[in-house]
């Protein structure tokens, strides 16, 4: 159940309405780093979270708030589409060599939304939830929110320094400062699964006497003249998750040329191929 009181999470003011800057904000709502990609992963992995309630309700309380970042970034889209010509006449005065479209303006925000903002990316491409990551398995479910929050900071950040309107600065800071804690929780929400030797390889829970494990440490190289592959961390030593050691193995062909045998009559396929 959810509850709002009406009000923004963290003030948000244009002293100089950007039509562009608008168009930019577009991806942090849809786009694949954005929020509305967090929120809903964040929610349907609550709401798939077996175990103890405790994650649930982290997950839960996060997507929360980024439905309130989600607000605050429609908010800003918004304000800053007051400075959007309504006319053609309006946009050749404003720049008679570019215009609308070329100025970077997004004819679907006026047309479809009023000015206002849509759950699309900057290129007015409809968020699908193909980027909505929840697994049932709470260790990878972590995993993935980092990575989530990691590009969704690189986002906020190259917002950041695309504008020079103080108002938008304080938002973004905010926002930036947010994705910082998200990361460090699921980071922390992981060392609490036990860390890289507890909780990995993911899932812990089946046997690993059941896997082959002559490859489970083995980073693979596939150069064509069967030089060694580029040597680092992730080849000699003991693994990350302590369960075995890194080797470099340059790997050889195992298995032989698939052979598929005829096609079956009806399949629509040639009578060559039968």
């Amino acid at each position: 159940m959810f509850y709002t009181d009406g009000k923004l999470q963290h003030p948000v003011r244009v002293e100089k309405p950007d039509p562009r800057f608008a168009h930019a904000l577009q991806q942090a709502i849809g786009g694949v780093e954005g929020e509305i990609r967090v929120a809903m992963q964040y929610f349907f992995q609550a709401c798939g979270a077996r175990g103890n309630p405790k994650f649930r309700d982290l997950l839960m309380n996060t997507a929360a708030e980024e439905l309130g970042h989600i607000e605050m970034l429609a908010t800003a889209v918004a304000l800053n589409m007051e400075a959007a010509p309504l006319t053609e006449k309006e946009a050749m005065a404003a720049d008679p060599v570019n215009g609308m479209v070329m100025n970077g303006f997004n004819m679907k925000n006026l047309l479809s939304a009023g000015l206002s903002a849509m759950p699309v990316d900057s290129d007015g491409v409809p968020f699908d939830m193909s980027h909505v990551y929840a697994s049932g398995n709470i260790a990878a479910d972590m995993t993935a929110n980092i990575a989530a929050e990691s590009t969704g900071r690189t986002l906020a950040v190259r917002l950041y320094n695309m504008t020079n309107d103080p108002g938008m600065k304080d938002m973004l800071s905010y926002l930036i400062a947010r994705d910082t804690m998200h990361q460090n929780q699921w980071m922390a929400a992981l060392e609490e699964l036990g860390g890289a030797e507890g909780a990995f390889p993911i899932p812990n829970s089946f046997p690993q006497e059941d896997e082959k494990r002559e490859f489970s440490y083995a980073f693979l190289g596939f150069q064509a003249d069967g030089t060694p592959p580029v040597s680092g961390r992730w080849s000699e030593g003991r693994s990350i998750d302590g369960k075995g050691d890194f080797t470099s193995v340059p790997l050889s062909p195992m298995g032989p040329k698939p052979n598929l045998g005829p096609a079956k009559p009806g399949s629509g396929a040639q009578s060559e191929q039968m």
